[in-house]
């Protein structure tokens, strides 16, 4: 670990929080000797270094005589600490100024500034958490939904790890039994027969739903790019501003509004997707608004999914179903919009919107909010393929931890075949022991150090 500077129990200083005007900010230290470093600029010196772990002091951070600002210190004693180490965290006011002069007293007196994911990367290896939960801190940093903030949450509380411990349980219990088996032999028929493989069974069954897990895991994630589509005045940014629940794009009755396309956060019912309001598709001699026309054609191409926008008072127009010919390749959720209107058609028939692969069509008004939680829905639905991947789970929370997890179910699934094949069982004990390797590198009991940069680098400096 040693490209990113990391040399334990040093004492290391860092803002845990943004660099932007607010009501608090925190500085955190770490290490050997910090609490006896912070004394030395406290107003209240013998208070600090008397202190008991887990408690509060009150006083003020001094530059010499001069006072920086006024503080309460929290004080944690190791190994009772998120670190395992001496800790003291400084709430300060939440200014820029206070912050970094805070930080910058800190490092002339005797700290080094953190490096990304060094207070998480002390965490782990003083055993105070795993990789599983320490991937699952920065998955919750950068959550975008309720929902994916939910998941992480789940596998920060250690969900993940026990699901992997339940599992290599299975797989160490039956090669204690083949263990048993190669000291003492029976007379069995076959090698097959010389243990119980309900366990590796088990096991097998429950890593093959962890790799499942990974594909509705990362949607939550990472999200999706969702590309409002429809010809003028279909109310493509009325629905723009009622996904957002806030007056983001322009509405008006003139054709030709939006010229460019706008962009956003929303949520799907808990699946964080990327929104694009886009130009109305129509023939016009405006070239700004033709080039905003051809934005939406490019976007369109590049979207995981298309919600196409039409006026159910006019009901569906040839310049609609020529788009969605084009659009056919990718899903697309047909927005019967303005259902509101006593002039609104019936939605298409099913078997025109099965000819036009139409992925669902849902009746909406956008001016009035009505039917936004069906479609919500039923983008959901489309995009997580089945219902069942919406049940609770305990699920992946990184590609790699999918990789290890994959080479364990191959490794178990050989064994099996090689019990069945009547290999030599030390064949099967190879297999085993692979996987409980890989699983080890799931947790972290077994992790290159390449893997470790790769996971802690990614972290804010602070955590």
């Amino acid at each position: 670990m040693t490209n990113l500077g990391y040399i334990p129990e040093e004492p290391i200083a860092a803002i845990a929080t943004p660099l932007a005007p607010g009501a608090i900010g925190i500085v955190r230290t770490s290490g050997k000797g910090c609490i006896n470093l912070v004394a030395e600029i406290f107003s209240r010196p013998k208070s600090l270094t008397g202190a008991a772990g887990n408690t509060l002091v009150y006083g003020w951070i001094l530059d010499g005589e001069s006072r920086v600002d006024e503080v309460m210190l929290g004080v944690y004693r190791a190994p009772k600490s998120f670190t395992g180490e001496d800790m003291v965290e400084i709430f300060c006011h939440g200014g820029t100024a206070v912050v970094t002069a805070i930080l910058s007293l800190l490092l002339r007196s005797g700290f080094r500034c953190a490096e990304k994911g060094e207070f998480t990367f002390r965490s782990y290896i003083n055993g105070k958490t795993d990789l599983t939960r320490a991937e699952a801190v920065r998955e919750i940093i950068e959550s975008k939904t309720d929902t994916s903030r939910g998941h992480a949450a789940g596998r920060l509380a250690g969900n993940l790890f026990e699901e992997i411990s339940g599992i290599k349980k299975l797989i160490v219990d039956t090669l204690a039994a083949i263990e048993v088996e190669i000291e003492y032999p029976e007379d069995e028929e076959t090698i097959a027969d010389s243990f119980d493989r309900a366990d590796l069974i088990q096991a097998k069954e429950r890593l093959a739903s962890l790799v499942a897990s990974w594909k509705s895991e990362k949607l939550f994630q990472d999200g999706v790019r969702v590309v409002l589509c429809g010809k003028t005045n279909a109310g493509k940014s009325s629905l723009f501003n009622a996904l957002l629940k806030e007056d983001r794009a322009i509405v008006s009755d003139i054709e030709g509004t939006t010229r460019d396309y706008l962009e956003s956060w929303a949520s799907f019912d808990g699946i964080p997707a990327r929104i694009f309001d886009t130009a109305g598709l129509r023939r016009t001699d405006d070239a700004i608004e033709a080039e905003g026309v051809e934005r939406t054609k490019d976007l369109s191409g590049e979207a995981d999914l298309i919600l196409y926008l039409s006026d159910a008072t006019l009901g569906l127009q040839k310049d609609d179903e020529d788009f969605l010919s084009i659009a056919r390749d990718m899903p697309v959720v047909l927005v019967w919009n303005k259902c509101d209107s006593e002039k609104k058609n019936p939605l298409p028939s099913p078997e025109l919107l099965e000819k036009m692969h139409i992925s669902a069509a849902v009746e909406i008004s956008a001016k009035k909010g009505n039917g936004i939680g069906d479609l919500c829905k039923s983008v959901k639905s489309i995009l997580m393929k089945s219902d069942e991947e919406n049940r609770n789970q305990t699920g992946l929370g990184s590609d790699r931890q999918k990789k290890s997890v994959e080479e364990a179910l191959e490794r178990v699934n050989h064994a099996l075949l090689a019990a069945e094949s009547d290999f030599a069982l030390d064949a099967v004990v190879q297999d085993l022991e692979d996987s409980l390797d890989s699983l080890g590198e799931v947790t972290g009991e077994v992790t290159p150090d390449d893997i470790l940069e790769s996971i802690f680098s990614n972290f804010c400096v602070g955590k």
